[in-house]
């Protein structure tokens, strides 16, 4: 416990899902942690659960694929805060993800990267001077296994993911003089949102991976604990990897 002590977090897509379950386990570490999500909502509801159980946190209405947003949200967290020392990048749209190579429209492509690697682009340059200050920055990109693989039928998800990879290489390499590490988290979980893309009329899920261990993560149990190593000091020695609680899905291909 209190892994996190005098650390502030800023997650996004913190209002359900991984980022809630990441938001949470930072906070019961002893972090101050920011709540950004697109729904006021579900922000509050997070930030009530959270000042519930003894935690720190406050919430920042931001959607990402907004500058301006992005730019705010940073603000007020250093604010409130007075600065800023782990960045996690979990937000992304997944209302269109899906598409063949020959169809993909380069706006429908656009989308995808507004919420993916443009969005982490922007969080990462507005916390930078925060994330250097701290001594010890921490960033942790969300991308996928869906890149990695190259699975059919999701080219504009898969090229903006793999586009978060490369990101967090490069700025892995050149953060690195100023104590900042930057690593990527390729998740598979049972969320709302995995839900949507893979389950019948019924909301009974369709897809089960093909994995050593052949279920879904836990957003609680099997991914929100890997986002914590990586903001821990733990992890002080580690950048530019990709780590991958997935059961066994793509056994070292994303390293």
């Amino acid at each position: 416990m209190n892994r996190l002590d005098g650390k502030t977090a800023f997650v996004t897509g913190a209002g359900r899902g991984i980022g809630r379950a990441i938001a949470r386990l930072f906070a019961a570490e002893g972090a101050r942690v920011v709540v950004t999500s697109r729904t006021s909502a579900n922000v509050d509801k997070v930030v009530a659960e959270i000042t519930a159980t003894g935690g720190n946190a406050i919430g920042v209405a931001c959607d990402v694929s907004r500058e301006d947003d992005i730019t705010a949200a940073i603000a007020a967290t250093a604010e409130a805060f007075g600065g800023l020392d782990i960045l996690v990048n979990n937000a992304f749209d997944l209302s269109t993800v899906q598409s063949s190579v020959n169809d993909l429209s380069v706006e429908q492509l656009m989308q995808q990267f507004q919420t993916g690697p443009i969005a982490c682009l922007r969080t990462m340059q507005a916390a930078y001077p925060y994330l250097k200050r701290s001594g010890a920055g921490r960033v942790i990109n969300f991308a996928s296994s869906v890149g990695v693989i190259g699975a059919a039928g999701f080219a504009p998800y898969a090229m903006a993911k793999e586009a978060i990879r490369a990101l967090s290489r490069v700025a892995a390499r050149e953060w690195g003089a100023d104590a900042i590490t930057v690593n990527n988290i390729l998740p598979i979980a049972q969320t709302d949102s995995f839900d949507a893309t893979t389950a019948d009329d019924a909301g009974t899920p369709t897809w089960v991976p093909n994995s050593p261990i052949a279920r879904l993560g836990s957003p609680d149990l099997d991914i929100a604990p890997v986002a914590l190593f990586l903001a821990s000091a733990d992890a002080r020695f580690m950048t530019g990897y990709s780590l991958t609680p997935d059961g066994g899905f793509i056994i070292d291909t994303a390293r």
